[in-house]
């Protein structure tokens, strides 16, 4: 039985680290959102292997997400950016919208929440449409 991809609100909630993540995809987005966070304090010798670490999750999502699918209708169009590079973002987004709101930085703060909530919606859009095979990942058929 396949496992179904999580709403935008568990994602979310994952990012923020609230719960304990049973679901694959999930977790990873939890690592990730802990990754961008190391990633904003980081020191310079630290970085590639932040990223490596990060590139490795999210190369995870995409195996796993590929493994899950329905086959995508034949007319089906390609999405511009694999699950795991939406939810890397979302982790990303989430890092620098808690690091805004602990400086209260105004318009930062607001730019930062508006970014995260617009692309949690992309991201809950493109879950549907890949779950029901109307849209394809790049890398699947």
């Amino acid at each position: 039985m396949r496992d179904t991809l999580p709403s935008k609100n568990q994602v979310l909630q994952a990012c923020r680290g609230t719960g304990q993540p049973r679901h694959p995809l999930l977790r990873a987005a939890h690592d990730l959102t802990s990754l961008h966070e190391r990633l904003l304090a980081a020191e310079p010798d630290e970085l590639v292997k932040l990223d490596t670490l990060r590139m490795d999750l999210v190369h995870e999502i995409d195996c796993w997400v590929t493994a899950q699918l329905p086959p995508s209708h034949g007319a089906a169009r390609v999405h511009t950016e694999t699950l795991g590079a939406v939810i890397d973002r979302l982790a990303r987004l989430t890092a620098a919208a808690y690091a805004a709101l602990a400086r209260e930085s105004g318009v930062e703060l607001t730019m930062a929440w508006e970014h995260l909530a617009e692309l949690a919606v992309g991201y809950e859009d493109l879950a549907s449409e890949v779950s029901t095979g109307r849209r394809r990942l790049p890398g699947t058929h």
